[in-house]
């Protein structure tokens, strides 16, 4: 259930309830691919961090280990040690970006595992059966995600068959959390609009999928391929048509200028992979913009990552230090790395939170926009 605390412009300050917490928004979801952050953080440092939603994958978790053993093993909330919010997304874009070769049905998407090879079929009912197994919270549709660019009458044909699989994905997760050995009896789901950026698909879908009343809706098939103009207009577009009483949801995005941009005009939740992945190659991000540690200028610098973080990281170590693990290729580099960046977009989402309940959030959006995402 969503609650609208405070509302700025088209940006919201909320909270959405879950059987594992209560979620404040705008929140960004630290993303563990397989129950696991990369570069070695454990659900006790995302506690540390202020991390408020985990977020796994569907089909990773399906390949491996495997859904019925995670749900033997009593659901990925036990399974991971973690007692927070979690979400699945639906293993939809993950099967269009891994699977070289995969054909698209009616009845869902035959596809080999880009692990062993193995045949693998999943649809709407396979995606949310997984899901109920694992036990997650939040469990995403499966849908489609539609490279950018794309041509117009494949893109209208995939947003109605996504639509069709949608209501399917809602029959089926009722069902399989009205079962008796339920992982999570109170798991939901929640819908995702589709089109790339032809608005007028777009916004039929939104408003399609808006007659189901679910209790969220999410914007997928974005940042994979278009500007970012492109991206901003499009939310802006269907954000009109989006239930003014339900959380929004921007997959897959972004950078933290991404994030004030998208929360400027009235997204809630997000996710990307994008301050894990750049922590492990050395990329930080510092309110003054990014830095790249391994740079020489840094090699005598005492100073924190940030001077004004309080992660972990900041609180103990210099930049000096992180360096010399990179050079040395220690694990340990990593490890910190991917620490202080996924604690810099939780803070990002705190520091924003305060903003919109303060009334300064044009100002806050006017101050860092830009700046963050700028390379020092």
């Amino acid at each position: 259930m969503y609650k609208l605390i405070k509302q700025e412009g088209h940006a919201r300050r909320g909270e959405y309830t879950t059987p594992h917490g209560t979620v404040q928004t705008p929140v960004f979801m630290n993303v563990g691919t397989q129950a696991a952050i990369k570069g070695g953080l454990s659900a006790r440092d995302l506690k540390e961090i202020g991390c408020q939603v985990e977020l796994s994958n569907t089909y990773h978790l399906h390949v491996r280990p495997g859904d019925e053993l995670v749900k033997r093993m009593g659901g990925l909330h036990k399974f991971m040690n973690w007692d927070r919010p979690i979400l699945t997304d639906s293993g939809g874009f993950q099967i269009f970006s891994l699977a070289s070769l995969r054909k698209i049905t009616e009845e869902g998407v035959s596809f080999n595992s880009h692990v062993d090879g193995r045949h693998i079929f999943m649809g709407p009912e396979e995606s949310m059966r997984i899901q109920a197994n694992l036990g997650s919270d939040i469990a995403m549709a499966f849908d489609e995600c539609v490279g950018i660019p794309a041509e117009y009458d494949y893109v209208k044909k995939s947003a109605e068959r996504t639509v069709r699989w949608l209501e399917r994905c809602k029959v089926a997760l009722e069902q399989y959390t009205a079962e008796d050995d339920a992982v999570n009896p109170g798991q939901v789901l929640w819908g995702i609009n589709q089109g790339a950026v032809y608005h007028d698909i777009r916004v039929d879908h939104m408003k399609r999928i808006a007659e189901l009343n679910l209790p969220g809706y999410a914007i997928g098939g974005l940042a994979v391929g278009e500007t970012a103009a492109e991206m901003y207009e499009t939310i802006e577009k269907v954000e009109e048509y989006m239930p003014k009483d339900k959380p929004r949801y921007l997959m897959g995005v972004g950078t933290p200028g991404n994030i004030i941009e998208a929360v400027y005009r009235g997204v809630d939740f997000f996710d990307c992979v994008m301050p894990a992945r750049n922590g492990r190659h050395g990329h930080l991000f510092t309110w003054n913009g990014i830095i790249n540690i391994k740079n020489e200028k840094y090699k005598y610098d005492e100073r924190p990552i940030s001077e004004d973080c309080d992660c972990p990281v900041c609180r103990s170590y210099s930049r000096a230090y992180l360096r010399h693990l990179f050079k040395c290729e220690e694990i340990l580099a990593m490890r910190f790395s991917v620490m202080h960046n996924l604690y810099f977009y939780n803070d990002l989402m705190s520091r924003i939170r305060k903003a919109l309940e303060e009334g300064t959030y044009e100002d806050f959006y006017k101050k860092y926009a830009k700046i963050l995402d700028s390379r020092i």
